[in-house]
């Protein structure tokens, strides 16, 4: 089994496990540090990612209400949005993995490359799910949001393709996950007529998916929720769609509907066990 380079950077809160210790696949730029600074929105942004990670969150001692956690033994990779251009890195990452360690998973954040690099985003969540399953975890499921959504909704039909030349014995393992969670998805309609986008294909095979958006989020989740759900109905694979009326985008847990889709989501995540 390759070796899993884990460092501690001072920019995060947990240590990280570095994607690719040697050459990065079709990268075009020197490895850095990437750009971190606070918005005056309150949210952690994260930009020039040219080195991609994954900081890891082990499973909580104690739950929210006090209770004693066990660990499930599953692992989740959580990929945040921000249109492929930034990672809203602790609003749609690093909160969503604390919330997943409290209820006994594995929590990695995926900080992959950006800005713009939607071939080299896609290396890095393959790469990730195949680092994560060498660790041996019973299943290993992917959650995004708007953009990060759209990364793992990509990750999930398109596991089957060798998006880059194997690097190491990481590479033998199976990129598929096992299930996939997309809250507010964006870029799944860009078919012909709003249609499902042609690089995602759906099968048997794709994994089982929870899909949570609302009707007035017109740019992104209100189309993109419909497309992917009936894609996956026409194909016969498990989707579990939550469609509100109003909600907005980019609300992650924070505020609205950021309130509703946590416990549905974490009821369908235990009934897949």
């Amino acid at each position: 089994m390759a070796t899993i380079c884990i460092s501690a950077n001072a920019q995060y809160k947990s240590p990280t496990i570095e994607l690719w210790p040697g050459t990065i696949p079709g990268a075009t730029k020197t490895k850095a540090a990437p750009k971190v600074q606070m918005g005056r929105d309150n949210v952690l942004r994260c930009d020039e990612v040219t080195n991609p990670t994954l900081e890891v969150f082990p499973p909580a001692t104690t739950a929210a209400d006090g209770q004693a956690v066990t660990p499930n033994g599953q692992a989740i990779i959580v990929c945040p949005g921000g249109a492929y251009s930034i990672l809203a890195y602790d609003k749609e990452g690093q909160e969503i993995a604390e919330w997943l360690a409290r209820q006994g998973y594995q929590a990695y954040v995926l900080a992959y490359r950006c800005p713009n690099d939607r071939t080299g985003a896609l290396q890095d969540a393959q790469r990730a799910i195949r680092t994560v399953r060498s660790q041996g975890y019973e299943r290993v499921g992917i959650i995004g949001f708007s953009a990060g959504a759209s990364l793992s909704c990509r990750a999930a039909t398109r596991w089957a393709e060798q998006t880059y030349e194997a690097q190491d014995a990481l590479d033998t393992l199976s990129a598929r996950p096992d299930f996939a969670v997309l809250i507010y998805p964006a870029y799944l309609d860009e078919g012909e007529g709003g249609t499902l986008t042609p690089e995602l294909t759906v099968t048997r095979e794709t994994p089982p998916m929870f899909v949570f958006g609302t009707e007035d989020d017109v740019r992104y989740s209100g189309p993109s929720c419909l497309t992917i759900a009936d894609a996956m109905r026409r194909a016969g694979a498990p989707i579990e769609l939550h469609y509100l009326a109003r909600g907005g985008h980019g609300y992650g847990m924070r505020t609205g509907a950021g309130l509703v889709w946590p416990p549905l989501a974490e009821t369908w995540l235990k009934q897949l066990r």
